[in-house]
C-alpha cells in the first residue's frame, strides 16, 4: 500500500482531518459544558444580574485579542521551525514577553476600572478589578496553547480547553452556593484560566535553556493582533453596546441569544485551530490550498447543521431550558432572534477560515479589512438599536459583505495561482550561487546609471573583473548597489536562496516584469512579459518620445549589437510558480521582440526563491507589502548613501583590492 509523502496534500488532510476530529470533540464537549453553565448561570442569577456577569466575561474576550496573537504567533513560528532549539526560543521569548504585557494591562484595567464600572451600569467596582487580574493569567495562557497547537498537539490543547471550562462550571456553581453572586462568576472565570495555565506547562524539552535567535515576527505579531482585535470585536462588542443601550432584563436575555448562537462560531474556530499549524508547516501552495479548502467544507456542514438545528427547535424549548424570564419584552420571538444570530455566526465563520488561512500563508491583508467591519458593526449598531431584531440585523448585513469581500479577491487570486501552477514543468536549477555573486552581476548591469559617476572611473576594476573571494570587494560592490537599489534589495526575504537557473521556452510565459513605474501602463490584469510585449511593441514603433520607449528603442538596437549585460535575475516563491525580473527587465523586452523563441536562450539566468516570497512587494504587491515597503522607506530616508559607499571603500584593504583589480 503507497503511503502518502509527509508534505502531501493527502498526509495534511489526513492531519487536518485527525486533529479537527479531537478539535471538533473537545469544543462540542466545552460547547456542551458552556451550555450547561450559561443556563445554571442565568437561572440562579436571573437576567439583570446575568446581564452583568456577561458583560465582564464579554470585556475578557475583547482583551482575548492579545491571548489569541500570541497564540498564533507562537503556533505559527513553532510549526515552521523544524529544528527543536528553535521551537523552544520562540515558545520561552513570546512566554516572558506576553506576561510582561499582561501585567500592563491588567494595570491598566484597574487603574481604569470606575470608568468602565460606570460606562457598563455594573453595580459593583470590583467586578473590573477581578476582570484586570484574569487578564493577567489569559495572555500568558495564549503562548502556552500556541506552543500545543505548533507541535500537533491538539490532543491536549483539547483537553487544556476541556478543563478550564469544567473549572469554570464547578467553581461557579459553588461559590454561587455560597452566595457570592456576580462576583463569585468572575472569581471562578479567573480560577478557571489560572487552573489550565498550570496544568499547559511544557514538557521538559521545553523548559532547558535556548540561545537560538527568535525569527523576526513584529509583521507576523501585527497582523495576527490586528486580525484577533477585528475577530474578538466581531464577536462581543454587540453585547457590550446592548448592555449600554438596553435596561439590564433586556442585555442579559441578547446575552443568552449570543452565548447559544455562538456555538456554530466555536466549533468552526475548533477546525480552524487544526488548519493553521498544519498550513503553516507545509511550504508548497497545493498542500495548502487542499489544507484551506478541507476546513472551509467541514466549516460549512458544521455552520449548516448547527443553523438548522436551531431553526427547527420550537420556541418553548429556550422557555423551558432558560426559564420565563429569557422570554418576555424580547421584541420578536426568543427562537427567531436565534436562528438569526446563529445564520450571522455561520456566515463569518466562513470568513475566519478564508483570513486565517492568509495568515498562515502570510499572502493576505484580510486582517484589516476585517478590522474595519468591525468599527462598522459598532457605528451600525449606534444608529441601529431600536431592538434587538435590529441590532442582529445590521450585523447579519454586515457580515455577508465582509465575506463577500474577503472571498472574491480570495478566489481570483487562487484561480491565477491554480493557472500558474500549470504552466509547466518544475525550474531546471543548475547551481545555487552564492548572495555576493548576484550582487556582482545586480551592480555590472546597473554601473552605466548617473548615480555613479562619481565612482566609475576609480572602482570600475572590482565591478567588471570582479573578485568574489575578496571580502573588501563584496563589500564594496554591496555599498554600491545600496547606493542605488537598497530599498529594492531591502524587500526581499532574508532566506532568499538564490540558484543559476536554466530556462526552457514554457517558462517565458511565467515571467512578470517588475510591477512598477512604466511597466504598469502596459499591464492590465497582470504584469506578465509575454502578456505585455505587443502593447510595448506598438509603443516602440510609433514616433512616441517617451523616456520610457525611447530607452526600449536604445535597448533593442544594443541588443542587436551584442553590448547588453549577459544576466537577467528573477525572483519567486518556488519552482513551479510565476518569476518576477528585478534586473533586467528592458533587455528581456526586447530580446522578446527581437526573437522570442530564443530569449530563453540569450541571457545567464538567476533566480531567487523563498516560501515568503509573497510578503515582497516586488513579487505581490498589496496593502501589507507596500505598508512594509513605506517603514523601510521612512527608516532609511535620511542615511546619505555616498557616506555608506566611501566607509565601504575606505581604507588600505579598498585600495590594495582596486590596484589588484587594475593590474588584472
Amino acid at each position: 500500500m503507497a503511503v502518502a509523502a509527509a508534505g502531501s496534500p493527502t498526509a495534511l488532510r489526513a492531519r487536518l482531518l485527525s486533529g479537527s476530529m479531537i478539535m471538533l470533540f473537545s469544543s462540542a464537549l466545552v460547547g456542551a459544558t458552556n451550555f450547561i453553565y450559561n443556563i445554571a448561570i442565568a437561572r440562579l442569577l436571573g437576567a439583570a444580574q446575568f446581564g452583568h456577569a456577561t458583560a465582564i466575561y464579554t470585556l475578557l474576550m475583547l482583551l482575548s485579542s492579545l491571548t489569541l496573537a500570541f497564540q498564533i504567533v507562537c503556533s505559527k513560528f513553532v510549526a515552521k521551525n523544524t529544528d527543536i532549539a528553535a521551537k523552544v526560543s520562540v515558545y520561552q521569548k513570546l512566554h516572558r514577553r506576553s506576561w510582561q504585557v499582561s501585567i500592563v494591562i491588567g494595570v491598566v484595567i484597574v487603574a481604569a476600572s470606575s470608568v468602565v464600572t460606570s460606562y457598563l451600569n455594573l453595580p459593583e467596582r470590583s467586578y473590573v478589578i477581578l476582570l484586570g487580574l484574569g487578564t493577567a493569567i489569559y495572555i500568558p495562557l495564549g503562548v502556552r496553547r500556541g506552543l500545543m497547537q505548533g507541535v500537533y498537539n491538539f490532543r491536549r490543547l483539547a483537553e487544556n480547553y476541556v478543563l478550564e471550562v469544567v473549572v469554570k462550571l464547578v467553581g461557579a456553581l459553588l461559590l454561587l452556593h455560597y452566595g457570592l453572586g456576580v462576583t463569585g462568576v468572575i472569581a471562578a472565570v479567573v480560577a478557571s484560566m489560572a487552573v489550565a495555565y498550570v496544568a499547559g506547562i511544557p514538557g521538559a524539552a521545553f523548559r532547558i535553556p535556548a540561545r537560538v535567535g527568535l525569527p523576526p515576527s513584529f509583521d507576523e505579531g501585527m497582523q495576527a493582533t490586528v486580525f484577533f482585535v477585528g475577530q474578538v470585536t466581531i464577536n462581543n462588542l454587540d453585547i457590550i453596546l446592548v448592555k449600554h443601550f438596553f435596561p439590564a432584563g433586556m442585555a442579559g436575555i441578547y446575552a443568552a441569544v449570543a452565548l447559544v448562537g455562538r456555538v456554530v462560531y466555536m466549533l468552526s474556530w475548533s477546525i480552524v485551530s487544526s488548519m493553521f499549524p498544519v498550513s503553516a508547516g507545509s511550504s508548497q501552495e497545493r498542500s495548502g490550498r487542499a489544507v484551506m479548502s478541507t476546513a472551509l467544507l467541514l466549516v460549512v456542514l458544521v455552520a449548516s447543521l448547527f443553523t438548522m438545528g436551531i431553526w427547527l427547535a420550537p420556541n418553548s424549548l429556550w422557555t423551558m431550558i432558560l426559564g420565563p424570564g429569557f422570554n418576555t419584552q424580547t421584541q420578536g420571538s426568543f427562537s427567531s432572534l436565534l436562528v438569526l444570530y446563529a445564520a450571522l455566526t455561520g456566515i463569518y465563520s466562513f470568513s475566519v477560515v478564508i483570513m486565517s488561512y492568509e495568515i498562515s500563508r502570510r499572502i493576505g491583508n484580510a486582517s484589516w479589512l476585517q478590522l474595519g467591519f468591525s468599527g462598522a458593526i459598532a457605528l451600525g449598531i449606534y444608529l441601529f438599536h431600536s431592538t434587538l431584531h435590529d441590532v442582529i440585523a445590521v450585523q447579519l448585513a454586515l457580515m455577508v459583505l465582509l465575506l463577500v469581500a474577503v472571498s472574491v479577491p480570495f478566489i481570483r487570486s487562487q484561480a491565477a495561482r491554480e493557472a500558474d501552477l500549470l504552466l509547466g514543468e518544475p525550474l531546471i536549477k543548475v547551481r545555487k550561487v552564492q548572495e555576493e555573486e548576484i550582487i556582482s552581476e545586480f551592480v555590472k548591469a546597473e554601473f552605466y546609471q548617473p548615480e555613479f559617476d562619481p565612482y566609475r572611473e576609480q572602482y570600475g576594476p572590482i565591478i567588471y573583473h570582479p573578485d568574489l573571494s575578496n571580502e573588501q570587494e563584496n563589500a564594496a560592490r554591496r555599498a554600491l548597489l545600496f547606493r542605488r537599489r537598497g530599498r529594492m534589495w531591502r524587500e526581499l526575504p532574508k532566506d532568499t536562496v538564490w540558484w543559476e537557473v536554466e530556462l526552457q521556452k514554457s517558462d517565458i510565459a511565467r515571467v512578470r516584469a517588475f510591477p512598477r513605474k512604466q511597466w504598469r501602463s502596459f499591464a492590465s490584469n497582470s504584469f506578465y512579459l509575454t502578456e505585455m510585449i505587443e502593447g510595448i511593441r506598438k509603443k516602440v514603433e510609433t514616433r512616441e518620445p517617451s523616456p520610457f520607449i525611447l530607452k526600449m528603442r536604445a535597448v533593442v538596437q544594443d541588443l542587436d549589437d551584442n553590448i547588453v549585460p549577459d544576466s537577467v535575475l528573477l525572483i519567486g516563491l518556488d519552482e513551479r510558480g510565476p518569476l518576477t525580473i528585478i534586473e533586467g527587465n528592458h533587455r528581456m523586452a526586447a530580446a522578446l521582440m527581437l526573437a522570442p523563441d530564443t530569449v530563453h536562450q540569450r541571457f545567464r539566468f538567476y533566480c531567487g526563491l523563498s516560501p515568503n516570497m509573497a510578503q515582497c512587494c516586488w513579487y505581490q504587491t498589496d496593502f501589507v507589502t507596500l505598508s512594509r515597503y513605506a517603514r523601510n522607506i521612512v527608516r532609511y530616508m535620511f542615511q546619505d548613501r555616498d557616506y555608506f559607499v566611501k566607509r565601504a571603500l575606505r581604507g588600505r584593504e579598498a585600495q590594495i583590492a582596486v590596484s589588484d583589480s587594475r593590474d588584472a
